[in-house]
């Protein structure tokens, strides 16, 4: 019936080429049935008759769709309308047949945008390669539909879940690979006429937000990779070389490059990606060693200028250790002495105090740590004292705070054994940067608890400084007694309050357990109803057992820096008898 219906519509129009709407519902109602019917042999015939020509030619990219989505099915009549498909993009209009097939791309079932991406990839390069001049727009479209489909795909963080490819992320990078592959070869070869021009802006734009999404987000691993094949890394690889053809030189566009025109052009968001794209870049060519042609001379502006490549973000978690090791090589570089200047440095350590503080994965916490300490000891004296003393002001973090305050009680050591002159860790500089570091930050309000660190760091500092001191003739010791009073004065203010807080709440704790023993034994595996905030953590979410063990140790910490307070108390005490 389908045969019949489709021959009786093609007697009415082999003699015309003017076809009306009518017409065009017709001849899709007809395609579509032959389709459902699984007449599919019959209508290629069809399609492929040379009589036929210009009716397919007028009405045919309507059935698009419909065969896209039955080659995606992958049935027995899939491979005929795979044939259908390839002999429509090459006879119908560009135009239609774009609009259309990028439509089908962004309008991909969220299950199958794998299977849509691999299907229709090889149809619009074979639409855009028919378009001539006008292929550089066709193209940018086509990235950029195909790009917001493939970000929408999960990343596979291991070997096995990328063999498995579940979702089709590798599937999906190396379509596109192919896809691009004959327009990169174009610029390859007419690099100055204006088509290659456009193309290269195009390509540009992709490989960057490409190098943003998926490979941001990517676990690579040079060698493990070197050994097993992974379709990841080599998208990452075929990235980078589609840059090195499409433009001059990688370090340009690490260093200096915009997606278009001038830097201060971009918005904030374009400008925040593309630092995210320089990042992963950075990562590639520093870390993976991905285009080691890349000279050292580049290598070293490119640590001495950082962050101006990496993103302040929590996406940095996802470039794996990206700040970590790129910063862990500034060690390794000879860098000019010029470039190791605190002020071109002056945002790399906030980079790493992010990582420090927020990143979820332990093992970066500790890297980052290891680096930090690395990039403090590349600055001189006067750099440590001015670098120490806004970390201070400016952290907010206990954990931090406790890192700057036993590095100046090492950088304190190590003057003082090398007996340097004028050194930025002795006499009144010392002094003035005690005075900002041996406090006590918000006063007698201070959670000791939560800043436990910083507190015993500061009680440790003053206690060698004081034993330092006492024999001494360096002029500090009033100052510094002065400080440590001031300071142990106020603690223990501190530790009063704290420590009778915490007893009230632990023997009402255990108070309440006996009372209520019963309610407990029913209600077991239930949680306390307490409501007493340590670290962020509200005790009333934890079983009573944890909330005594967690006030037991708050007691434990307060006696030890009460210990302190008193050791303190007598060394000064000491020295005037």
């Amino acid at each position: 019936m389908a045969a019949n219906q489709l021959e009786d519509v093609v007697q009415r129009w082999r003699t015309t080429e003017d076809f009306k709407p009518e017409d065009h519902k017709l001849f899709l109602n007809a395609g579509h049935t032959c389709i459902a019917q699984g007449d599919c042999t019959q209508l290629l015939d069809f399609i492929k008759e040379e009589a036929n020509q210009h009716i397919v030619r007028s009405m045919g990219s309507g059935l698009l769709p419909r065969l896209v989505n039955e080659v995606q099915r992958k049935d027995q009549s899939s491979a005929n309308c795979q044939a259908i498909l390839n002999h429509l993009v090459q006879i119908c209009s560009v135009k239609e047949l774009l609009n259309i097939l990028l439509l089908q791309v962004e309008d991909s079932d969220p299950n199958g945008i794998a299977d849509s991406i691999v299907v229709l990839m090889p149809l619009i390069q074979s639409v855009l390669l028919r378009m001539g001049e006008a292929k550089a727009h066709g193209l940018a479209l086509a990235l950029d539909s195909l790009q917001k489909q493939i970000s929408k795909l999960p990343v596979p963080y291991s070997h096995k879940q990328e063999q498995e490819d579940v979702y089709g992320l590798c599937r999906s990078c190396t379509a596109v690979l192919t896809f691009v592959q004959p327009f990169v070869q174009e610029v390859k070869n007419q690099d100055t006429n204006s088509v290659a021009t456009e193309l290269r802006a195009a390509l540009l734009k992709f490989c960057m937000e490409s190098l943003r999404e998926p490979l941001l987000h990517v676990q690579l691993d040079r060698e493990a990779n070197m050994t097993e094949i992974s379709p990841l890394w080599n998208f990452a690889t075929e990235i980078m070389a589609i840059l090195a053809v499409i433009q001059e030189s990688l370090p340009k566009i690490l260093f200096y490059h915009p997606l278009r025109g001038k830097e201060d052009t971009i918005s904030e968001k374009d400008a925040y990606h593309l630092n995210e794209s320089r990042a992963c870049m950075a990562y590639l060519l520093f870390v993976q060693l991905i285009a080691t042609e890349v000279p050292q001379d580049y290598k070293n502006v490119f640590f001495s200028h950082l962050t101006i490549c990496l993103p302040d973000s929590k996406t940095v978690w996802t470039v794996k250790d990206l700040h970590v090791k790129s910063l862990e090589r500034v060690t390794d570089c000879s860098l000019p002495v010029e470039l190791l200047d605190l002020k071109p440095f002056h945002e790399v350590p906030k980079n790493l105090i992010t990582i420090m503080i927020d990143c979820p994965i332990q093992h970066l916490r500790g890297k980052s740590l290891v680096v930090f300490q690395l990039f403090i000891e590349k600055l001189n004296g006067e750099a440590k004292h001015t670098f120490f003393r806004r970390i201070m002001k400016t952290s907010h973090h206990a954990g931090v705070e406790s890192i700057i305050i036993k590095n100046i009680k090492n950088q304190v050591e190590r003057y003082r054994k090398s007996a340097y002159e004028d050194s930025w860790f002795e006499g009144t500089l010392l002094i003035s940067l005690l005075r900002d570091t041996i406090i006590l930050p918000q006063g007698h309000e201070t959670d000791l608890l939560h800043g436990m660190d910083r507190v015993m760091e500061s009680l440790n500092l003053l206690r060698y400084l004081l034993i330092q001191e006492r024999n001494n003739s360096t002029g500090i010791w009033i100052d510094l007694c002065h400080i440590a009073n001031s300071y142990t004065k106020l603690l223990r203010l501190c530790l009063s309050m704290s420590k009778s807080y915490y007893g009230t709440e632990l023997r009402r704790l255990r108070e309440d357990k006996k009372i209520k023993a019963k309610e407990f034994k029913e209600a077991s595996g239930k949680l306390s109803i307490q409501s007493l905030t340590v670290k962020t953590e509200m005790l009333g979410n934890m079983p009573c057992e944890a909330q005594d063990k967690v006030l037991q140790c708050a007691l434990v910490t307060y006696d030890l820096m009460e210990s302190l307070v008193v050791r303190i108390e007598e060394i000064i005490e000491d020295s005037q008898n």
